[in-house]
């Protein structure tokens, strides 16, 4: 009895060892005698002692893998530093854990060769201004060339591109040169549309002056036409009262003669004189018939 209590402490803890729970995102790689048996995923399993064993635990979740830089050439013969990171899942077990020697290490490797291809057939603007092309392209290659190992590529991503510093240099200078061309511009754009504004107020300035002077001298000049014609008329009803008044007739000559030098005052009226100069009596009368025939053709 006493020796049958260890024994059954012995199996006990025997059976307790040989039961393994599998977490979730994980799993196991059994070997039995040395040869595959299966692969257990998330939950409880049972292992038998001695026998079987766990070749390898993996995580099915996915792994994000930086590599150092790579150094590439380019198709014009520049060498610069590439530095890449890698998204890759484990969707075989039993394929990763026998289908290469260190999986990591084969990506790498496999990662470094594609780039340096890849970057061989670009030229050096081409890779800067290129990396969606380029992630593209490796993820498509890389993705490939794992399948046998139990391996997705998800994603690869080009981290850093360091070309040489001379190149870096010559780069920062271009930037530089650029910019200020750029500045140019828009500081001559800038004077030309102050230019074009100011020319065209002084355009509108002048056209609105010269409109204020003619507007202006229009004004005067109705002003001008209509005392001259509020005058004749005034004088026109002075003779008229005179004539209905039966004044002397030297007093309407005399106010004949007032109104023919006013009428004379203007540059485009012309006035006949008669010949007789003495006959004012004459004169008065003719200038009454041109008042009277004035008044008749307003």
């Amino acid at each position: 009895m006493e020796i049958l209590i260890p024994i059954l402490i012995i199996v006990f803890i025997g059976i307790i060892l040989c039961i393994k729970v599998v977490p979730q995102a994980e799993a196991y790689v059994i070997e039995r005698v040395g040869s595959y048996l299966e692969t257990w995923q998330n939950g409880l399993h049972f292992m038998i002692p001695f026998i079987d064993r766990i070749s390898n635990r993996l995580t099915l979740k996915e792994i994000v893998k930086d590599f150092k830089p790579q150094p590439v050439i380019t198709k014009d013969n520049v060498t610069m530093q590439i530095d890449t990171v890698v998204y890759y899942q484990i969707t075989d077990p039993k394929l990763y854990t026998y289908g290469v020697e260190n999986p990591i290490t084969a990506i790498e490797n496999l990662t470094a060769t594609t780039l340096r291809n890849i970057i061989g057939e670009l030229e050096l603007d081409q890779t800067l201004t290129s990396r969606d092309i380029i992630n593209a392209k490796m993820r498509s290659i890389l993705d490939e060339a794992t399948d046998p190992w139990g391996i997705k590529i998800n994603r690869v991503e080009v981290k850093n591109i360091i070309p040489p510093r001379d190149i870096q240099e010559a780069m920062e200078k271009q930037m530089r040169a650029e910019r200020e061309r750029r500045e140019k511009i828009l500081q001559a754009e800038g004077e030309k549309k102050s230019s074009i504004l100011i020319a065209e107020g002084e355009k509108e300035s002048a056209i609105l002056r010269a409109e204020a002077n003619k507007e202006a001298a229009i004004k005067v000049a109705e002003g001008q036409a209509e005392a001259i014609i509020k005058m004749n008329q005034a004088e026109a009803e002075s003779i008229k009262l005179l004539r209905e008044a039966k004044a002397d007739q030297s007093v309407i000559t005399l106010k004949s003669l007032e109104a023919v030098a006013k009428m004379a005052d203007g540059q485009a009226t012309k006035i006949i004189v008669p010949s007789n100069l003495q006959d004012v009596a004459s004169l008065a009368t003719t200038v009454g018939e041109m008042l009277k025939d004035d008044k008749k053709t307003k």
